[in-house]
């Protein structure tokens, strides 16, 4: 503790310094752009040193000092170009160490705020132009674009006034809020890598022609065994769309049951497929933001339907994410099922209303806590149900010694990928303390249920 104790006041008197000394280098500089330029970064530094230490007041004293610079709208300039520099050092830094712009906009809105993750998406967009499209790799893009991330300045030294402007915000709010989103994105710890980071992926190497990690709607198409087929996806992203919008239980059961049938076989033709092509197609990842309320809940719930669909779960819970591994279509069922899932349940569970104690004391947490947890562990049992009975009806169809050992070599090789990339994983159990909760989540998960593949066959492509 001591030990501790001494390397925070070495800090502290590291981060002063650097403020003393940018205070001084403006006093001193006047217009020479280039001790203007150094005391920025200086500053800069010295407030992402106070920020890792949570000394809000000597970020806000940067952010006077920053204010303060002379040579008016020619020192705002040179502000302006070195707090862009940081933004770029510091988003390169992020892809080396395993983030995705998806990751940087999801984090910043979540520990930042709406108006911080903008400006990270404008970050982005602004480091994005430095590679050639030929070493990007094609679910990045997938990223950036479903981000909207786009240059729509009209000059760098103007990006962070062009930014004030549109978000209303005076030089002070811009300048604050540039320190705050650096210093969150300055401290973020190393992540697993889950495809090659810009500047150097391959065309035609692996990714290449995959949406891994992009939002819905985003997968490519691709003739490859190991790609989803998109026509297949869009059916079931109408299928589930109709269910979450219907008000109507059984139609809702019967347009769910038809979307797990179709990603289920799918999943079972592209295996096979990539075995009679000795596809070299190995697993990967695709991260899945779980927000509050109810996260454990919601956890479980994308760990039931990623067990399922032959996937693995790993939960980061202070980055609010969980990270999916397993092959690309079964990366798009697990994504697809599990948001239309946690859609359904939430409509359920805010249908039930609320809750109280008979002394009249709220209950509803614990009651949609319960809610969810029983929610999860039934569908947990249905969704293993319809996978069993479709494996069953394939192996019929193409026989047990080609189709089960393919399953079983892919559901090992996933272990292993997830055993490799999260060596030190624990489970971790949902608490469910409210019985009414318990049994209206059972309910619910009865009426989101998900019938045999009779109904569907009809639908699977021929």
């Amino acid at each position: 503790m001591g030990s501790r104790n001494r390397e925070r006041r070495k800090a502290k008197q590291k981060a002063r310094e650097a403020r003393g000394r940018a205070a001084g280098s403006f006093y001193q500089a006047q217009s020479q752009g280039e001790a203007v330029r150094e005391a920025v970064d200086h500053l800069v530094a010295a407030a992402l040193e106070a920020h890792l230490d949570q000394d809000d007041a000597a970020v806000a004293r940067c952010v006077e000092l920053l204010l303060a610079v002379p040579g008016g709208p020619t020192g705002h300039r040179a502000v302006n170009r070195s707090l862009a520099r940081w933004f770029d050092h510091v988003v390169e830094a992020l892809w080396q160490h395993g983030w995705q712009p998806v990751d940087v906009h999801r984090i910043a809105s979540r520990q930042a705020g709406q108006r911080q993750a903008r400006l990270a998406v404008d970050a982005i967009a602004a480091q994005a132009r430095r590679y050639a499209a030929a070493t990007v790799d094609e679910r990045w893009k997938a990223q950036l674009q479903a981000l909207g991330a786009s240059v729509w300045w009209d000059h760098d030294d103007r990006w962070l006034e062009a930014w004030g402007d549109r978000e209303s915000r005076d030089r002070a709010g811009v300048i604050s809020d540039v320190l705050d989103l650096l210093g969150l994105l300055h401290a973020l710890p190393e992540i697993e890598s889950l495809c090659p980071p810009p500047g150097t992926a391959r065309r035609g190497g692996p990714g290449h022609g995959h949406a891994q990690g992009a939002p819905s709607g985003q997968a490519a198409a691709s003739g490859t065994a190991g790609s989803a087929d998109p026509r297949i996806l869009d059916k079931v992203r109408a299928l589930l769309a109709k269910a979450e919008s219907t008000g109507f239980a059984e139609e809702a059961e019967a347009l769910t049951a038809k979307a797990q049938q179709l990603i289920t076989r799918h999943s079972i033709d592209k295996a096979l497929l990539a075995a009679r092509e000795g596809s070299r197609d190995r697993p990967t990842g695709r991260r899945v933001g779980i927000d509050n309320p109810y996260e454990a809940a919601k956890t479980t719930l994308l760990d039931v339907v990623a067990g399922a669909n032959r996937c693995r779960s790993v939960w980061s819970k202070q980055l609010g994410f969980a990270t999916v591994i397993g092959f690309e279509p079964d990366l798009d069922a697990v994504e697809l099922l599990y948001t239309s899932l946690l859609v359904q349940a939430t409509t359920a569970m805010m249908r039930a209303g609320s809750r109280q104690d008979s002394a009249g004391r709220s209950r509803t947490r614990s009651f949609r806590q319960s809610f969810l947890a029983s929610f999860a562990i039934r569908i947990d049992q249905r969704l293993r149900a319809a996978t069993e009975e479709a494996s069953a009806q394939a192996a019929t169809e193409t026989g047990e010694g080609s189709l089960l050992p393919v399953l079983a070599a892919r559901d090992d090789v996933v272990r292993e990928t997830t055993e490799t990339m999260f060596p030190e994983i624990f489970s971790q159990a949902v608490s469910a303390t409210d019985g009414e909760g318990w049994a209206f989540g059972r309910a619910a998960a009865d009426l989101a249920s998900l019938r045999t593949r009779e109904e569907v066959a009809a639908d699977r492509p021929g």
